[in-house]
């Protein structure tokens, strides 16, 4: 059972930058594809961006493709999201989510194929 703990959300002003952390422990993490997702009040959680077991792939929404960046390092078995030039619409309670043990080197979309989600780390940028 793989367990993921994100950190390094708060409050910051827009224009500013954040960068979200999760860690996983309790099984394989280099062989899992993983995703930061996010949730706004009253929305659907959405992904924000995804990435390939290896690191070699990532993909990123359309809402914050230039902004943000998605790296992982498996030896501290640890994911970072970057996030430079937040803005309001940004808010949102932002999870880590792993994928089962896969071998192919794509990312992932769709939220059902992710099998292990963090407890969320909330991200606040104010105007």
């Amino acid at each position: 059972q793989v367990q993921l703990v994100e950190s390094g959300g708060g409050l910051v002003q827009a224009g500013g930058s954040l960068r979200l952390s999760c860690s996983a422990s309790g099984g394989t993490f280099s062989g899992r594809a993983m995703g930061w997702f996010r949730q706004a009040p009253g929305k659907e959680r959405e992904l924000v961006a995804a990435i390939s077991w290896s690191g070699g792939r990532t993909y990123y929404a359309d809402s914050v493709k230039g902004r943000f960046t998605f790296s992982r390092d498996n030896a501290k078995n640890t994911v970072y999201l970057q996030m430079n030039s937040l803005k309001p619409e940004d808010t949102a309670v932002y999870y880590c989510a792993a994928t089962r043990a896969v071998l192919s080197g794509n990312y992932y979309l769709g939220k059902g194929d992710y099998n292990y989600w963090g407890q969320g780390t909330q991200v606040t940028v104010s105007s």
